[in-house]
C-alpha cells in the first residue's frame, strides 16, 4: 500500500507541476492596428485599451494572473499589410492569438490563413455579412463587436413594431473601408420581406439632393448612412419639399458610437440652423446602447489620457470611447476566460479550435457591462433609438432600446407613438362607409369610377361615330365628283381623237 501511496503522491506533484507550468505559459498575441490616426481603430486609440486589459488580467490574486501575454503590435493598412506581417512572423513562430484586423478585405485574408493554422482570431471589425459563415474559411473568427446584421436586426424590430413596409437606403460609399456599404448590405439582406430601394453615391461626388428627394416620395422610411454634413443637406432639402411633416420617417445610423458617422447634430452655426432644427425633429438616430457602468467612466478617462500621451490630440472623437476601443479590451478578457476553461479540460494554448468554441455561446462581464456571444461567435448587439424630444431646444433623448440577446424592442418613458406614426398609414373613412350601402369604400369607389369611365367611353364613341359618318359621306361625295370629272375627260379625249381622224 505504501508503494501505491508513494506513486500517488509523485503523480499528484507531477500533475500539479505540469498544470502550473501549462497555466503559466506565455501567450504570444499579435495585434493588427493602423498607425494612421484617421481610422477610428488606430493604434493610438486602441492600444491603451488592450494594455488596460492586460494589466487587469495580471492583477495579483485575479483568476487569470498566471497568464503572461506577450503583445506585439503590427501595422494594418486595410489592404495587405496585416497578411504580410502574419506570414513573416509565422516563419519564425506562429502566434497563439490574433487580435484584428478590422477592415473587411484585409481581415478576410488574415482570418482564412489563421483558420487554416488553427489560430483563434478575435476582432472588433470584420462586421460584414459575409463573415457570418463560420463553417469553413472563417471558422476561427470571433467578432467581439456587433456585426452589421446585428444592427439590421434593430431596424427589423422597429419596422415590425410599426408595420412599415417600404424603405429607401441612402448611403455613401468610400470604396475603401466601405462601412456604410456593408451596413446597408446587412439591412438589405436581412429585411427581405420589405420593398427596399437603394441610392449609393460616391464619397467624392457632389450630393444631388434633387434626385434623392424625387426618389423619397413613394417611400415610407428613409435610412441614411453618411457623414453628418451630408445628412444635414438631405434633411434641409426634405424639409423644404415638405417631406418632414409626418408622411415620411427618417433615420440615420451612428456607427461605432462615433460622431463622424452622422451624430444627428443639426447645429452648424450658420444661417440654416433654425431650419435644420425643425427638419431634424423628424430625424431619428440608431446607435449602440451606451453604458452607465461606473468602471467604464474610469476606463474612458484613462484611455483618453493614454491616447493623448501617444500623440493623439485635437482629433474628432478623441474624447470618446468607441466600440473598437471597448471591443478590443473585451477581446483579451474573453480569450482568457476561454483559455482557462480549455486548459481545465486538458487542452493547451495551441488547441485553437477548442479555445474558439469556448468563446462562443457564452456571457461574460466586459468593461461596459455584460457581453453576450451567440452560438455563431458573434456578439449580440444592444442598440438605442434616439429622437428629438424638445423641438424648441433641439435636444435628443433615448426613447427606446433594442436588446439583441432576446430580440426585444423596449420603448422608454420618453417614447411618443404619435412621433413614429406615419400620416396616411392608418385612416378611417367612417363617413364614406355609412353612405356606401354595405359595399365598402373600395367597392363604392370602384362603382363610381366605373360609371364615370363608362359614360366617358360612350360619349367618345358617339362623337367618333358621328365624325366618322360625316367623313365617309364627304369622301363618297368627293369620289363621285372626281369620277364624273374623269369620265368627262375620257369622253372629251375620245371626241378629240375622232375629230382628228
Amino acid at each position: 500500500m505504501s508503494l501505491f501511496s508513494t506513486l500517488g503522491v509523485y503523480f499528484f506533484l507531477f500533475s500539479h507541476q505540469a498544470l502550473t507550468n501549462t497555466m503559466s505559459d506565455e501567450i504570444d498575441v499579435v495585434v493588427f492596428l493602423p498607425k494612421n490616426d484617421t481610422y477610428l481603430f488606430s493604434y493610438a486609440r486602441v492600444a491603451p485599451a488592450i494594455r488596460y486589459a492586460q494589466l487587469k488580467l495580471k492583477t495579483a490574486g485575479a483568476p487569470y494572473s498566471d497568464f503572461h501575454f506577450n503583445i506585439h503590435f503590427e501595422n494594418s493598412n486595410c489592404v495587405n499589410d496585416a497578411l504580410f506581417h502574419l506570414v513573416d512572423r509565422a516563419c519564425v513562430k506562429k502566434p497563439d492569438l490574433i487580435l484584428g484586423p478590422v477592415c473587411e478585405y484585409e481581415a478576410a485574408a488574415v482570418v482564412r490563413l489563421a483558420s487554416h493554422w488553427n489560430i483563434p482570431v478575435i476582432s472588433a471589425g470584420a462586421l460584414a455579412a459575409g463573415f457570418s459563415n463560420k463553417n469553413t474559411e472563417f471558422s476561427h473568427l470571433t467578432r467581439i463587436a456587433p456585426s452589421y446584421v446585428k444592427m439590421a436586426e434593430t431596424f427589423s424590430a422597429i419596422f415590425k413594431h410599426f408595420s412599415w413596409k417600404t424603405a429607401f437606403l441612402i448611403y455613401e460609399d468610400d470604396k475603401e473601408e466601405r462601412n456604410c456599404y456593408f451596413t446597408v448590405e446587412g439591412i438589405y439582406h436581412l429585411m427581405t420581406d420589405l420593398t427596399i430601394k437603394t441610392y449609393p453615391f460616391s464619397h467624392d461626388d457632389p450630393l444631388d439632393t434633387d434626385d434623392i428627394i424625387q426618389s423619397i416620395y413613394d417611400t415610407q422610411v428613409v435610412i441614411l448612412c453618411m457623414e453628418a454634413r451630408k445628412i444635414r443637406e438631405i434633411m434641409l432639402a426634405a424639409h423644404r419639399r415638405r417631406l418632414t411633416n409626418g408622411t415620411h420617417m427618417f433615420f440615420n445610423i451612428e456607427l461605432f458610437n462615433a460622431s463622424s458617422y452622422g451624430n444627428g447634430s443639426w447645429r452648424r452655426g450658420d444661417k440654416f440652423d433654425n431650419e435644420a432644427r425643425q427638419a431634424y425633429a423628424y430625424l431619428n438616430t440608431v446607435t449602440l446602447l451606451r453604458t452607465v457602468k461606473p468602471e467604464f467612466e474610469n476606463f474612458s478617462m484613462e484611455i483618453k489620457t493614454a491616447s493623448e500621451s501617444m500623440g493623439l490630440n485635437n482629433c474628432q472623437d478623441c474624447g470618446s470611447v468607441n466600440m473598437f476601443v471597448e471591443g478590443f479590451h473585451d477581446a483579451l478578457l474573453l480569450y482568457a476566460v476561454a483559455l482557462k476553461e480549455a486548459m481545465k479540460s486538458g487542452y493547451n494554448k495551441k488547441n485553437g479550435s477548442e479555445i474558439t468554441s469556448k468563446m462562443w455561446n457564452r456571457t461574460f462581464e466586459g468593461i461596459a457591462g455584460q457581453v453576450s456571444m451567440d452560438v455563431n461567435g458573434d456578439r449580440n448587439g444592444d442598440f438605442s433609438l434616439m429622437a428629438m424630444t424638445d423641438v424648441n431646444a433641439g435636444t435628443y433623448e433615448v426613447v427606446a432600446n433594442y436588446f439583441g440577446v432576446n430580440g426585444s424592442f423596449q420603448p422608454l418613458s420618453a417614447f411618443k407613438y404619435d412621433h413614429f406614426t406615419l400620416q396616411g398609414i392608418q385612416r378611417t373613412h367612417a363617413e364614406i362607409s355609412d353612405a356606401s350601402c354595405g359595399l365598402g369604400v373600395s367597392a363604392l369607389t370602384g362603382v363610381i369610377v366605373g360609371a364615370v369611365l363608362g359614360t366617358a367611353m360612350l360619349t367618345a364613341f358617339y362623337f367618333f361615330r358621328k365624325n366618322y359618318r360625316i367623313t365617309i359621306e364627304r369622301r363618297a361625295h368627293s369620289e363621285e365628283s372626281t369620277s364624273r370629272k374623269h369620265r368627262q375627260l375620257r369622253e372629251d379625249s375620245i371626241r378629240s381623237n375622232l375629230s382628228t381622224a
